[in-house]
């Protein structure tokens, strides 16, 4: 582990700077799902412990550089003044006079939000002079935004190289689970990669294949490995024109030490809708007017297996349309195989994505995960093998 941590700062007497992610969805100015702003609460909660005072920076939607009213910050403060148990005090732009005013009579105990970063179009831009204005406002700088740290922005990574910067508690527990997971991980490692589309998943495949010893495909994309293999997937979800792409992977693979493991056998059907009429099938044996929807029984016994032997599983998408009954089967009953191993302790299980999060928390395993990161692209490109512009400032 090469980034500073809280615990390694002097915050006493301290204004934080926080690159925190609040950006939750709300209805009629009340938020409707707090999971983001609970997950900040540790953060907050250790510097305030520490006599430091946090001052919050965040984005809210994309107002593209305009004061957006609807992308305010403000309503928020009622919920993260819960979250926090303390007075949150609110300051209507994140750089300038009130701001710094604001920073000022910040007391001990208090936590300051400042307004949206992105009401300036300086943030996306990662603007020198704009990151050197917040960094006014600060004595120290906590990025606990790592759902935002594959941007270089302002508030993400130009700040990091003007004030002694470390990571909060969430950057710290995604950065660990993620380098347990595929940069020193037991072995051996298990990845379970699911979707629509091998074209918005290659760079990932391409990397873990190179980094796991077994590889699940599930999804539409393993339609397209199927057709990549001869075998006539009817009228199902694939990227015919990927099936030379899919057959490079799978040779690569082979000639690596990486297993990939693909459907054995089909759940098919003529409708793509809940509680359709339906079959289970070898995996060759689609029928021309049928689509698959999800893999079957035998397919979930041989990932089960594969999972038996595993030491540290990572997982990015569903194995086949969870979103509908009953083609949630392969995805329900494989998420719960594995979260029973990791309640035992016997796997360790990392997962993200914003479908593999849904579908997981449908299969009712996410609890017993090991490590459930809610970043979605920033979790992906860091399976790809991306360098994070947010995390490489931390480590300089």
């Amino acid at each position: 582990m090469s980034w500073t941590t809280l615990d390694q700062m002097d915050l006493k007497g301290k204004r934080v700077l926080t690159r925190v992610d609040i950006n939750v969805p709300m209805e009629n100015g009340v938020v409707t799902d707090a999971t983001r702003i609970e997950r900040i609460v540790p953060t907050v909660k250790d510097i305030l412990a520490a006599g430091g005072m946090p001052i919050l920076l965040a984005h809210f939607g994309r107002p593209k550089g305009e004061r957006v009213p609807e992308m305010s910050l403000q309503p928020l403060v009622p919920a993260l003044e819960a979250a926090f148990e303390c007075d949150v005090m609110f300051a209507a732009d994140c750089i300038g006079v009130g701001a710094a005013a604001a920073a000022g009579a910040l007391q001990a105990g208090q936590v300051l939000l400042l307004e949206n970063t992105r009401y300036h179009a300086a943030e996306p831009a990662n603007d020198p002079d704009f990151a050197a204005e917040m960094a006014k406002l600060g004595d120290i700088y906590c990025n606990d935004a790592f759902s935002a740290a594959h941007r270089a922005h302002a508030s993400t990574e130009g700040l990091a190289h003007l004030l002694p910067a470390c990571a909060g508690r969430l950057m710290q527990a995604e950065l660990s689970a993620l380098e347990g997971a595929l940069s020193s991980p037991e072995r051996p490692v298990v990845a379970v990669v699911g979707g629509a589309k091998v074209s918005s998943k290659l760079e990932l495949l391409s990397n873990l294949i190179e980094k796991v010893d077994y590889l699940v495909i599930g999804g539409g994309m393993a339609n397209t490995f199927l057709a990549a293999q001869g075998i006539d997937v009817g009228k199902s979800l694939a990227e015919h024109d990927m099936t030379d792409t899919a057959r490079e992977i799978m040779a690569k693979a082979s000639a690596g030490a990486c297993e990939i493991i693909l459907p054995s056998d089909i759940v098919v059907a003529r409708e793509f809708k809940a509680g359709a009429a339906n079959e289970t099938l070898p995996a060759d044996a689609c029928p021309s007017d049928a689509m698959i929807l999800d893999a079957g029984p035998a397919t979930v016994s041989r990932v089960s297996s594969v999972l038996d032997s595993a030491k540290t599983l990572i997982w990015n998408g569903p194995l086949g349309a969870f979103e509908i009954e009953p083609f949630d089967m392969a995805t329900n009953a494989a998420a719960a195989y594995a979260a029973d191993l990791s309640a035992k302790g016997a796997l360790i299980s990392v997962a993200g994505g914003g479908d593999t999060v849904a579908a997981l928390n449908e299969a009712g395993a996410a609890e017993k995960f090991t490590y459930i990161s809610t970043a979605g692209g920033a979790f992906l490109e860091w399976m790809e093998g991306k360098v994070l512009p947010g995390v490489a400032a931390l480590n300089s």
